[in-house]
């Protein structure tokens, strides 16, 4: 029983035991106890800083990030928008210029059915001219076979050279 009700001795020794280690934590580990808690909490507030820093940094590294690629992607609807501008320039110059293309080849085209005509044309009227004096031939000499119509001939047309 002497656990639950200790002698005065005892309790004596124990206080002044208690009073020995409270004084020598007081006076040499409550201060060391303390200043490393500080420096704990001042290490704890210092990582608190640098998260909120860090995480001010990533915002801004994603704003950042995001404007980049809203302009990415305002340079690439930029492009394409002069993409399909040239591509409909291009292809209104092709067709211009193979409208002019064509325009020469059906001008060259014209030119040179004009000339096989008028050539044509020009062959056409030898050939009808030959034959028209062939025929005129023929029929001069049916009508001068005899002397008589060669003299008609003759003076009638002295009789219109005067005349003139």
């Amino acid at each position: 029983m002497e656990l639950f009700t200790p002698d005065f001795g005892l309790v004596f020794w124990m206080f002044i035991a208690f009073i020995l280690l409270f004084f020598v934590m007081w006076k040499w580990g409550w201060p060391v106890i303390i200043k490393n808690m500080d420096e704990r909490a001042d290490t704890i507030d210092k990582g608190v800083e640098y998260a909120r820093e860090a995480k001010a940094h990533l915002d801004s590294a994603r704003a950042d990030a995001q404007k980049f690629i809203d302009e990415a992607q305002r340079k690439q609807a930029e492009m394409l928008r002069d993409a399909a501008k040239m591509k409909s320039e291009l292809i209104e110059e092709a067709k211009r210029e193979a409208s002019l293309e064509a325009k020469k080849v059906m001008d060259a085209a014209k030119v040179s059915i004009e000339q096989s005509r008028k050539e044509a044309e020009l062959q056409f009227r030898d050939e009808v001219s030959k034959f028209s004096l062939d025929i005129a031939e023929k029929m001069v000499r049916n009508q001068l076979k005899s002397d008589k119509a060669q003299n008609e001939l003759v003076n009638k047309l002295l009789d219109e050279i005067e005349k003139n």
